[in-house]
């Protein structure tokens, strides 16, 4: 009998117990950059949920490199087309709910802006310079990156 009530209070305590699965990710993500007259403009989009500005960025997809998968993303979620040369600008972690999400940061010069692309109407797209672009980004590796690519491209 006593064998039975110890086995109720593990069971009781297991339940009270939540299991947590915790996962790391890897994604990258691309800052677009435009050189005009007056210095480098940052592209950024605003987020499907929060409408907050962020870059594109997104998981890296198996058949590509990361450069290649964020240049993909920005197709995708800001209509740009970009030169095949980069910058790594760098990384960060960023604690999601799953896991740790690892983003690799490239820059990217825009030569073409398209009209139609896959998350038209989804976000918005805006330029900004270099200065407001890095007060805006939440994310303070971001911000850093943005305020650091006048010296790297």
């Amino acid at each position: 009998m006593r064998k039975k009530a110890d086995m109720r209070v593990i069971y009781r305590n297991l339940l009270g117990y939540k299991l947590k699965l915790e996962f790391n990710f890897n994604q990258s993500g691309v800052i677009p950059y435009r050189k005009t007259k007056d210095g480098l403009e940052v592209l950024l989009i605003t987020s499907m949920k929060k409408k907050k500005w962020v870059i594109p960025k997104g998981f890296i997809e198996f058949n590509l490199s990361p450069f290649e998968s964020a240049k993909k993303e920005a197709y995708e979620e800001a209509g740009v087309l970009g030169a095949n040369e980069t910058i790594e600008l760098g990384y960060f972690g960023n604690q999601k709910s799953i896991g740790v999400c690892h983003v690799k940061v490239y820059a990217m010069e825009v030569i073409e802006m398209l009209q139609e692309y896959p998350e038209k109407g989804l976000r918005e797209r805006k330029w900004f310079n270099i200065k407001d672009a890095a007060a805006i980004i939440e994310i303070k590796e971001i911000s850093d990156m943005i305020t650091s690519l006048g010296t790297k491209v």
